[in-house]
């Protein structure tokens, strides 16, 4: 059963009066802060190098965390012009600034661009690798925006690059090497999210979800919890795997002690996706839900105590 107050809804919008106080408020919104959390992947590299220490390089990592959050605002301005018109017939996306009326079309455009130049510009300080990476992130992000995102399956492993990029700046922006464990796990967890997001859209929006966006017509509730139910025995023993062969952990392999924290992590959050029809933006799922969130610092607490008692060699 749908809450009627999340259904798809075809009311119109009665858009507030714009002031300078609620477009500077609408702008800082558009740029959807909360979702930054996805650039402390960024620090991964950072700290599983055993780096945390090099005060010089955390500067630099600090650095290309806000580029990454100054890109990443970018790219939610203009996926969020692309479907401002469908964002509006959304139960929750209509409350976005652009589709509620909060900021205007030309604003939108005009930000992104002076994020897009800052970042960019600021990437090429930090180097000639990382600033690559971070154009390419913007060009695939782009291009997903606007075509990749109606492509089936592929919409799905496009957001997970996306988070496999923000791994690979991370380490590239240290110059530390990372185990290609890591990348794999990041692939699958991502895909993980990317499926629960695509699953939780379809049970919001029910049978207007084609109409939200055409690509969902595309998938069912079954096909998703399949694939999802194979992505998610692959990240957990591809995790299990990584934490007692990889080269640069403790060879004593207390690194397994990990292990529980990230088995809770996954059933907590496919409880939350089954049970509360949870799953449709991460961030806000990992922010909002304790139990979930206190795993996660739990895991790196305990990760970074491992790590940094147990030195490998």
């Amino acid at each position: 059963m749908i809450d009627p107050e999340l259904a798809p809804t075809s009311e119109p919008i009665v858009f507030p009066q714009r002031g300078k106080s609620s477009t500077v408020i609408g702008l800082i919104r558009a740029c959807r802060p909360l979702q930054w959390t996805k650039n402390v992947l960024l620090f991964f590299g950072l700290i599983f190098a055993l780096k945390l220490t090099n005060l010089a390089l955390d500067e630099r990592a600090i650095a290309g965390f806000l580029v990454f959050c100054a890109v990443s605002s970018g790219v939610y301005l203009i996926n969020d012009l692309a479907d401002v018109e469908k964002d509006r017939q959304h139960p929750k996306k209509r409350n976005r600034p652009l589709a509620a009326g909060m900021i205007t079309p030309t604003q939108t455009i005009v930000l992104a661009i002076v994020l897009f130049a800052g970042s960019i510009a600021a990437s090429y300080v930090l180097g000639l690798v990382f600033a690559a990476l971070v154009v390419f992130y913007v060009v695939m992000m782009l291009l997903y925006s606007f075509e990749l995102k109606h492509v089936v399956l592929i919409d799905v492993f496009v957001l997970a690059a996306g988070f496999v990029i923000r791994a690979v700046a991370g380490a590239v922006v240290v110059g530390v090497p990372i185990s290609p464990w890591l990348y794999v796990c990041t692939v699958l967890a991502s895909l993980f999210l990317g499926l629960g997001k695509r699953r939780q859209e379809i049970v919001l929006l029910s049978n207007g979800a084609g109409n939200h966006r055409r690509i969902l017509e595309e998938y069912s509730i079954p096909l998703l919890d399949q694939l999802i139910m194979i992505v998610t025995s692959s990240t957990i023993m591809a995790y299990s795997l990584y934490t007692f062969s990889a080269e640069n952990l403790p060879s004593n392999h207390t690194m397994m002690l990990t292990i529980p924290f990230v088995l809770y992590g996954v059933f907590r959050y496919l409880y939350l996706m089954h049970q509360r029809n949870a799953g449709g933006s991460p961030d806000e799922v990992i922010l909002s839900d304790r139990p979930l969130l206190m795993t996660a610092l739990l895991w790196l607490l305990t990760a970074g105590a491992v790590l940094y008692l147990f030195p490998p060699g």
